[in-house]
Order: structure tokens, then sequence, then C-alpha cells
């Protein structure tokens, strides 16, 4: 295995790559400048990854379609939350099932446009890891 670079170290699985918002060609540079907790920039990307070069927007307009993956999770954590909620405060008042999705939607939506926005990069990107990618 070669040394790891001065960002971080290598990552070989794809899956943990992603889960850690990596570039997806060296799985090295961060898809992400700022926290997530930083509720004003949370969703800015560098323009390329800072380790390899690999453009983070393959085409103009590339992330529109991370709606459809954001719409997605945002209807599975209704789903989910509908029926904890359902089960642990046996069928409250409807206002309690809005008031509660809508919380937990807003609180995640830096994570849920995040994780889209690299799933698409990932999936639709058409960058490959390699291992053997050198630093420029």
């Amino acid at each position: 295995m070669a040394e790891p670079t001065e960002t971080s170290e290598f990552i070989d699985s794809t899956a943990v790559a992603l889960a850690q918002l990596r570039c997806p060609r060296c799985h090295q540079g961060q898809l992400f400048t700022h926290s997530a907790l930083n509720l004003t920039k949370f969703a800015q990307m560098p323009a390329e990854c800072s380790v390899c070069g690999q453009t983070f927007e393959p085409e103009p307009g590339f992330y529109f379609g991370s709606m459809y993956i954001t719409f997605g999770f945002n209807v599975a954590t209704t789903l989910v939350l509908g029926v904890a909620i359902y089960y642990l405060l046996g069928n409250p008042d409807t206002w309690v099932y809005v008031v509660a999705v809508t919380v937990v939607t807003v609180v995640l939506t830096p994570v849920i446009l995040r994780y889209s926005r690299a799933l698409m990069l990932y999936l639709f990107g058409g960058a490959q890891y390699n291992k053997n990618w050198k630093r420029r």
C-alpha cells in the first residue's frame, strides 16, 4: 500500500469513502468545503478535488438530478418517523406527525443534501476509484 498523503489515509472501500464524503476517484479529497453545521455554507463544494484534480461538477446543472435522491431520502425519513410515532406514541393526533416530520426534515436538510450530491457524483459523475492515483 502506498504512503498516506497529507490530507488523509487511503480508503479502499467505496462505501466508506462515500460515507465520509470523499472524492470518488482518489477517496481522499473532501467533497465539501465547510461543515454541515455551517448553515450558510453547508452546500459549498470546491470546483475540483484538492488531491487528484477530479472535477466535482461534470456538467452545468449536474446536481439538479440530486433532487430526486433528496426526495427519496425525505420520503424514507417520513415513513420511518411516521411508523415510529405510530407505534411508540399510540397513534397520536395528526399535528404530532406534522410537527415531528417537519422538525426532523429541517434538521436533516444539510446531511440529506450532502449525501444526495455525493450519491449523484458517485453514480453518475463518471469517475472510478483508482488506488494507484498519484497526487498532482
